[in-house]
């Protein structure tokens, strides 16, 4: 970095105006104060700023980090500027840094003596000519995160432990699709919401989607995790506890006999062959207009299936006749989807080096109605050219 001003005054002007910008331009990524001077009780370690959209008005969302618990406040822009600089300086955090999302830094640093100085120059990220690379590298949870080091993905300092690096990869991609798919939705701008995560198992992504939407994203997020296990759910509700985590809990309960009264986004991943069709059948049910599900087992209609011609010589294989009945399975899933006004996409959702349970149906609301005649013809063309007499999402379905 190249020093631009050493003027005590002059560079928090400077830093000032250069938040100021970014946030006109749409260019801040985020902005972190760090290394504090003094001691707060309890201990202050760091305030993390992003730029949140609530009912279209933006807003900066700061996350004061102490050390085992997370506080988020959301300011309006001039606000949020005028309270991050007044915890800069002697007796605050003598270093602020801007990420722009071009990759450049922008660092305001005070010395022991009180001196500020504005280094601008390149951040890690653009340091990197590839940009392959950098998205390979992009993150959307921070590594510090206290439920992080509680789950044993991280260690006390806040490193991926290595024998957890593909379950850091998963979450990461994880949080990447249901991003995507928020932004996408008609729960862009909600606020609150509320979400279930059928056979959340030891919670890491249902930790994961709370953290990321209440402290990242600035949403207030009611989110559950169902689970049958009961020593699961004493282990997460611990998680929960200890860290004091709001607007969370774990619950013991059976997909099948659950009764939820309003959803905002269903999540089941490697709920076992027709677990998936009951969380699809809540979801739908509940309203729930995101509905993402990682199947697991396919094991209903491959018994039903026939073998029609020419398909009988490619079907006389076992591991052919398995894939056929997973291939056919999930695309009837989503199918009725499609048919009961949702978008909805199957693709592989990590690569195979991480899990063989790489599969994920996502599917988003319509914000219109529209016309399901043509995809109920193509279910019915479907199972019968295969055979396939039931299939429990469709059975469910006429329930509604």
């Amino acid at each position: 970095m190249s020093s631009t001003s050493n003027q005590a005054t002059v560079a928090p002007q400077q830093f000032t105006h250069r938040i100021e910008q970014a946030l006109q331009t749409g260019t801040c990524n985020r902005i972190i104060l760090a290394n504090p001077k003094s001691e707060t009780d309890p201990p202050l370690r760091q305030i993390l700023a992003r730029t949140i959209q609530i009912k279209g008005q933006t807003y900066l969302s700061l996350v004061y980090r102490y050390t085992n618990r997370d506080i988020t406040k959301n300011f309006l822009p001039d606000e949020a500027i005028a309270h991050l600089m007044a915890q800069c300086g002697e007796q605050g955090f003598r270093n602020a840094h801007l990420f722009l999302a071009n990759g450049q830094e922008i660092q305001l640093a005070y010395s022991k003596k009180g001196k500020a100085t504005l280094r601008i120059g390149q951040g890690v990220a653009a340091a990197n000519t590839s940009s392959e690379h950098n998205r390979s590298k992009q993150r959307w949870l921070e590594q510090d995160r206290p439920f992080l080091r509680e789950l044993g993905v991280t260690d006390a300092q806040g490193n991926v432990v290595p024998a957890m690096s593909r379950k850091w990869k998963q979450i990461n991609k994880f949080l990447e699709v249901f991003a995507t798919a928020l932004d996408s939705s008609p729960l862009k701008n909600a606020d609150p919401l509320n979400i279930v995560d059928f056979g959340a198992g030891k919670g890491y992504l249902t930790f994961a989607v709370h953290d990321w939407l209440n402290q990242t994203r600035g949403i207030h997020a009611q989110v559950t995790g169902v689970e049958l296990r009961p020593d699961m759910v004493a282990l997460c509700n611990g998680v929960i506890q200890r860290l004091g985590l709001q607007n969370m809990h774990y619950q013991q309960g059976d997909l099948r006999t659950y009764q939820p009264t309003s959803l905002n986004v269903v999540i089941a991943l490697h709920a076992c062959d027709t677990a998936t069709d009951h969380a699809i059948y809540l979801g739908v049910k509940a309203g729930a207009d995101i509905i993402m599900c990682s199947p697991c087992c396919h094991q209903e209609i491959r018994p039903q299936l026939l073998s029609p011609h020419p398909m009988g010589p490619v079907l006389n294989h076992g591991i052919h006749l398995g894939q056929q009945a997973e291939m056919l399975t999930d695309s009837l899933r989503a199918l009725m989807l499609e048919a009961y006004g949702y978008h909805t996409r199957v693709f592989e959702f990590i690569s195979l080096e991480h899990t063989n349970k790489n599969k994920m149906i996502l599917a988003v609301k319509h914000t219109q109605a529209t016309d399901a005649s043509l995809t109920l013809k193509h279910i019915k063309d479907i199972k019968q050219f295969y055979g396939i007499q039931t299939q429990c999402l469709e059975t469910l379905l006429k329930q509604i």
